[in-house]
């Protein structure tokens, strides 16, 4: 069974629950106690479908603190990760970039993170999982098992595999083993087989960049591969996201075919 087979039958399990108590709620009130409520009902929705509509034109100001901290490109894995790169690898010697979206032959890649450093470039994927993980590196999909759910995704290092193939050719003139594919797994996730090379848990990120010490490429080299990015990367918007989302389902089904 998959998370989309599930979906339907949590919700309607969800909904009964909301719903049960609300019955019984509405079966105690007297008629004029009942018109009330419906009255704060109707004006709750009629207020947030207008909230909605002027959020999804960005008319809306002020933005919260919390979205100026956390951007909407990132969930929350990916801003945990955010966070750990920029408190422990700072300039000169470390140049961050997140939520970095390539175009290749075949469509794009989108990159959850590019850590340039003198010390060799880091391409980290990101997954934000809570329970068990079950996967071996050679394995296509991978297990993630969160109480009754068990549900089947991609093997991260396969899908880190073509963002590393994307930023090699695009820094060509650098050495491919100075590229490096990094996976990292936030939240509480577990894994219950052995856990690949390559692939280590948020608290475990700092140490592994840190180990990478012997410096690959000059201050003047690392300035000129993020200058390369910056200028090839397409632009950080809706407009992106929903091009490389078509470009996933285009190579999809090219793949059925």
């Amino acid at each position: 069974m998959t998370l989309k087979d599930l979906a339907p039958t949590s919700v309607s399990s969800l909904r009964d629950m909301a719903l049960q108590p609300l019955k019984h709620l509405l079966l105690g009130l007297n008629t004029g106690d009942r018109s009330v409520l419906y009255i704060l009902l109707a004006a709750a929705a009629t207020l947030g479908f207008f909230l909605g509509r002027r959020r999804a034109s960005g008319t809306d100001r002020p933005r919260p603190l919390s979205a100026w901290r956390f951007p909407r490109f990132q969930n929350t894995g990916e801003a945990r990760v955010s966070n750990v790169l920029r408190s422990h690898f700072r300039h000169p010697d470390y140049h961050l970039m997140n939520h970095v979206t390539i175009r290749m032959a075949d469509g794009t890649t989108q990159v959850d993170h590019i850590l340039v450093s003198r010390f060799g470039m880091f391409v980290i994927e990101t997954k934000d999982f809570n329970g068990w993980i079950f996967g071996k590196a050679t394995e296509a999909t991978w297990t993630h098992v969160y109480f009754r759910w068990k549900v089947k995704f991609q093997n991260p290092i396969f899908q880190n595999y073509r963002h590393l193939c994307a930023v090699r050719d695009l820094l060509d003139f650098l050495p491919p083993e100075t590229i490096k594919s990094v996976v990292v797994f936030t939240g509480d996730a577990e894994f219950k087989t052995e856990t690949p090379q390559g692939v280590i848990l948020i608290d475990e990120l700092a140490d592994h960049i840190g180990r990478q010490n012997e410096a690959v490429m000059s201050l003047n080299r690392l300035q000129f591969c993020v200058g390369r990015l910056e200028t090839t990367r397409l632009a950080i918007s809706g407009k992106t996201d929903i091009e490389h989302i078509e470009s996933l389902e285009q190579r999809f089904r090219e793949r059925a075919v």
